[in-house]
């Protein structure tokens, strides 16, 4: 026998090495199965789940400022509760809110529409710092505008009703 054959055969090895991490593997994989299942499932779906968080929380607004627009008016700043012009603009609000609820929680130009309403929360964050100051709602807006920062950068996307 050559020297590098033995050396290959002093590398390899046996059979009886193999056998106990072979067990250990096999135990580690049986009791982490159902766990490693649910984390694998948690994680392929918390996107999915986070899309329609998000879609659920800007549609509610959007669908109030619709409803009742005069109820918003005074968190439009530089413009007077009953003026005319901050109706309109919490009209506009709710239906670029709908908007991208629906885009969102279709995964449709996902990315996109998860920065525009991280703008949008941005302008509703610092809207609402200028009229009450520093509140519970401003810290509530702050956590969904972390939501949708962090599906900015989603790439994996699951359909919602199929996948």
């Amino acid at each position: 026998m050559s020297s590098s054959t033995r050396r290959a055969q002093d590398r390899a090895p046996r059979a009886q090495d193999r056998a106990p991490r072979a067990q250990a593997a096999a135990r580690a994989g049986a009791a982490g199965g159902l766990a490693g299942r649910i984390r694998g499932a948690a994680a392929g779906w918390a996107p999915t789940l986070g899309r329609v968080m998000l879609g659920l929380v800007l549609a509610w607004f959007g669908y109030h400022e619709l409803v009742a627009p005069q109820l918003w008016t005074g968190y439009v700043p530089l413009a007077g509760t009953t003026s005319a012009v901050a109706v309109a603009l919490v009209l506009a609000h709710g239906w670029v809110l709908l908007v991208l609820a629906v885009a969102i929680i279709a995964g449709i130009a996902l990315r996109l529409a998860a920065a525009v309403a991280a703008l949008l929360l941005v302008e509703i964050i610092i809207s609402l710092t200028v009229t009450g100051g520093l509140t519970d709602l401003t810290l509530r807006d702050v956590g969904v505008l972390g939501l949708a920062l962090a599906l900015t950068g989603e790439t994996r996307q699951r359909a919602v009703l199929t996948g």
